[in-house]
């Protein structure tokens, strides 16, 4: 009855979740995963504090800091961490500014790189980068024991040098079903010609979430938001094994007089299921006219593809959620004021389902029925773990209900059946005034 009831009050916290866990981003803000545990990178590799997988952690970084972490590996599992450095809104970044994540083994032999840089876009935003200790690669990172990851940040002298918050992910990776039925060479082509625009849904605004926790889900079709001047909005589509992701962002003609020119406009970016970074176009400039930039047309999801060294194939490596970023640049504010400007995004996943070379569940790289619906209800990531786990709570409810019914039936019937047999067990009252056996009254026996 106790986890019953313990289940039920569950369920409300649950139900209350998403309010708790995150706010309506404002321009210039980042939504923090709420569950990601501090950290603290260290300088010194020997005092890298060690990593668990399937966690999200929250550190800093400043200046031209040198920040190591700990990973324990295995010898047959691939590990990924990503960063999502999330510079103070209002900051000053150059060309080149960013970080750069890399995963090495103990004798300071690197596993894997990435870059997550400021290009011609030169204004505050999340950028996201990854790394990865793979045993199925050539080279030394296949032998169990202590690795680092190496997070390093480049800040130009006229740049912010303060500290830069930044979201760590460590990820671990499902063994294959069957290795020997895997191709060990990337595709050299797939489809490249854009599908035709998809139609927009009757009601289709759909607000950007903040951060890579709370970010909005779409499928195919047209979608329309509104973007501040300085502000980056997140949205997620599940791509599944087999199926191509195109994705085009555009801004709506501005209502101002102005007819100013305003360079690198509008930034998106794309990334896979683990937060390493894929693809982002080239900044749009802007106007005050009706434009448009899309992606180049990318692989579909594939296995095969982790073997091409370049990040835009290679990225397309996993099936699940790939995540949008869209920024809009604070210098339209100057040319157009604060006002946001209708965002138009148009998203299509081409091609049919494959199935997971996964043995097992493949947890985060798959595309479940929950994923799908959650694209079709425009659910974002915050909303959908909290009715996972409220669905997950109505079972224990429902198996703790039926549990405690059990008992309390149990209990009723055990009951019934000692007062039945001390009724039977009570002798009558003597007549006549005489006196009960053994001394006493039946309650005293």
């Amino acid at each position: 009855m106790r986890r019953a009831l313990a289940a039920v009050a569950a369920v409300f916290a649950v139900a209350a979740l998403p309010g708790q866990a995150y706010a309506a981003g404002e321009g210039g803000t980042y939504t923090f995963d709420p569950d990601a545990r501090p950290v603290t990178g260290e300088e010194v590799s020997a005092d890298a504090v060690a990593l668990k997988p399937a966690t999200v952690y929250r550190s800093r970084i400043s200046g031209e800091q040198k920040l190591y972490y700990r990973l324990n590996l295995d010898a047959r599992t691939n590990a990924y961490v990503s960063a999502v450095v999330v510079p103070k809104a209002g900051s000053k970044v150059a060309y080149g500014d960013g970080i750069t994540i890399s995963v090495r083994d103990s004798s300071d032999d690197q596993c894997s790189s990435q870059d997550a840089v400021f290009g011609s876009a030169q204004y505050p935003r999340p950028i996201a980068a990854y790394a990865s200790r793979r045993v199925d690669k050539d080279g030394s990172c296949k032998e169990a024991g202590t690795y680092y990851v190496l997070v390093e940040r480049e800040s130009k002298e006229t740049s912010d040098r303060g500290e830069w918050d930044l979201e760590l992910r460590y990820v671990s990776e499902p063994q294959l079903a069957d290795p020997s039925s895997e191709p060990t060479s990337a595709p050299s082509s797939w489809p490249s010609s854009s599908p035709p625009p998809p139609a927009a849904a009757t009601d289709n605004t759909r607000h950007g979430g903040a951060g890579y926790y709370d970010a909005t889900s779409l499928e195919t079709g047209e979608w329309k938001d509104r973007i501040e001047p300085g502000q980056t909005l997140f949205y997620r589509v599940p791509v599944d094994w087999g199926q191509q992701l195109f994705a085009t962002a555009g801004l709506s003609n501005s209502t101002s007089a102005k007819n100013a020119y305003v360079s690198s406009a509008l930034a998106m970016s794309l990334e896979n299921p683990v937060l390493g970074h894929v693809d982002e176009v080239s900044p749009m400039s802007y106007s005050g006219k009706p434009s448009s930039v899309s992606l180049d047309p990318l692989p579909p999801v594939a296995y095969k593809n982790r073997y091409d060294s370049s990040d835009d194939t290679g990225g397309m490596r996993f099936a699940g959620w790939y995540y949008l970023s869209v920024s809009l640049s604070p210098q339209v504010a100057q040319a157009y004021g604060d006002k946001p400007i209708t965002l138009s995004l148009q998203i299509s996943v081409k091609g049919q389902a494959a199935k997971a070379p996964y043995k097992g569940d493949a947890g985060i790289f798959a595309v479940t029925q929950g994923d799908k619906d959650a694209a079709r209800e425009g659910r974002n990531g915050a909303q959908a773990a909290a009715a996972d786990r409220t669905s997950g709570t109505m079972k224990l409810v429902a198996a703790a209900g039926i549990g405690a019914g059990a008992v309390l039936v149990l209990w009723i019937g055990a009951w019934t059946l000692i007062a039945r047999r001390r009724a039977v067990a009570v002798p009558a009252a003597p007549t006549g005034g005489g006196q009960y056996p053994y001394g006493g009254p039946p309650q005293a026996w």
